[in-house]
């Protein structure tokens, strides 16, 4: 029972730290290096990602710059940042990338609050699915009574309204740092 209980919490915890790492690719309107890690570069045949290319680097609060260890692939990082398609263009000087972050609208904060809502349901499904599981492998157990199967079941209810209330207080604050301005 115990074991069922560990297992769920872990999932459970891996749940919000997904939400989490997908909460950072939502912009807020200020530089965050975050933004850039799903972007691959070609960089001698190979599929590159940009941090393993670039120091990344923050020089104001609206604009990142990217410093490539090798000046040669400017070219290939500019490519990868405009094939990664994440509402950025970038700035090539010959020596740098410098990528302005664009004042977000009050239409795209509110479609950013969108998104970050669906996140945090989809999270929710996923604690959903795994108290279903921990409940579903509860009852297979055979040398456990009918009132320890409900007492393990009402401990995992008691973990997901845990979690549940994370999720609710981890929206809250990617929404007001979203609409604020």
């Amino acid at each position: 029972m115990d074991e069922i209980l560990m297992d769920a919490e872990m999932r459970m915890e891996q749940a919000i730290e997904n939400m989490e790492k997908r909460f950072t690719n939502i912009r807020a309107g200020r530089a965050n290096p975050t933004i850039l890690d799903g972007v691959m570069v070609n960089y001698y045949g190979a599929d590159t990602p940009l941090k393993q290319l670039a120091n990344i680097s923050i020089p104001e609060a609206r604009q990142l710059m990217i410093k490539p260890f090798d000046r040669s692939c400017l070219g290939a990082i500019e490519k990868g940042i405009y094939e990664a398609n994440i509402g950025l263009t970038p700035n090539n000087n010959g020596e740098v990338i410098i990528l302005n972050i664009p004042a977000l609208t009050e239409d795209t904060r509110k479609e950013y609050v969108k998104q970050a809502k669906g996140i945090a349901e989809d999270c929710r499904i996923a604690l959903r699915n795994v108290r279903q599981d921990a409940n579903n492998d509860i009852k297979k157990l055979s040398d456990v009574t009918e009132d320890e199967q409900k007492q393990g079941q009402e401990d995992v209810q008691e973990l997901i309204n845990k979690f549940n209330k994370v999720v609710d207080e981890k929206f809250k604050v990617k929404e007001n740092e979203l609409m604020s301005v």
